[in-house]
């Protein structure tokens, strides 16, 4: 894994993809509730409350960090807000959707940071980051922003405390079976065709290598 990352290919595309992923999540949360009434309204609203809340958030934490805000950063920012949201997009409200949203920007962000950095894994689109780790701050925060007493759809005879007791089990069972089924896939795949290219396919490319052309002939 290089020491230092490479800078993005091309920013203006990673944006587009963010921006149809933005609009097709709200078939995620608001289809979800399968009817257009007041639910599915909701729950479209504070989606879209929650990736501008965590887009704001990652552009500030680059800019007092770097000096710079990034589209690239901006971008992701978004998609963990909408990661982060999905579990509770049924029972929180705005406010509660803004703050989650806010929490997503900044875990998400350092989390980034951890995998690249100190555990040097190459998550080239931070999916473990924005999306594991922002499921998991999502399912949690759900039990805290979802309670009744705090506007939210929760069950009133359920304490925060409780709850979050119950969403901390999901996200551990969640994370062994996925963890111990990833285990198996990937052992399962060295053993068929291996888990890495060899260095000169890496420096051919894997899409001359696989496809016998190139994204770009430039």
């Amino acid at each position: 894994f290089p020491s230092e990352l490479q800078r993005p290919h091309n920013p203006g595309m990673v944006m587009m993809g963010a921006a149809m992923l933005w609009v097709g999540w709200y078939g995620f949360n608001a289809g979800s509730a399968l009817a257009a009434d007041g639910n599915a309204g909701m729950a479209m609203t504070v989606t879209h409350i929650s990736a501008a809340a965590a887009a704001f958030t990652w552009m500030l934490i680059e800019w007092l960090g770097h000096g710079k805000p990034t589209l690239v950063g901006i971008a992701t920012g978004a998609i963990a807000g909408l990661a982060t949201i999905t579990p509770a997009s049924g029972f929180v409200g705005p406010v509660g959707a803004l703050l989650i949203g806010v929490a997503a920007g900044v875990v998400c962000f350092y989390m980034c940071g951890v995998v690249k950095k100190m555990l040097n894994i190459d998550d080239s689109l931070d999916v473990f980051a924005v999306h594991g780790v922002g499921g998991a701050l999502g399912t949690l925060l759900t039990a805290i922003f979802g309670a009744a007493s705090l506007g939210g759809l929760g069950k009133s005879e359920l304490t925060i405390g409780s709850q979050f007791g119950i969403q901390l089990t999901g996200v551990i069972a969640v994370l062994v079976w996925s963890g111990v089924l990833t285990f198996v896939i990937v052992k399962i795949v060295q053993a068929l065709v291996g888990l890495r290219a060899s260095s000169d396919e890496e420096t051919e490319g894997l899409d001359v290598v696989t496809h016998g052309e190139r994204g770009y002939e430039l």
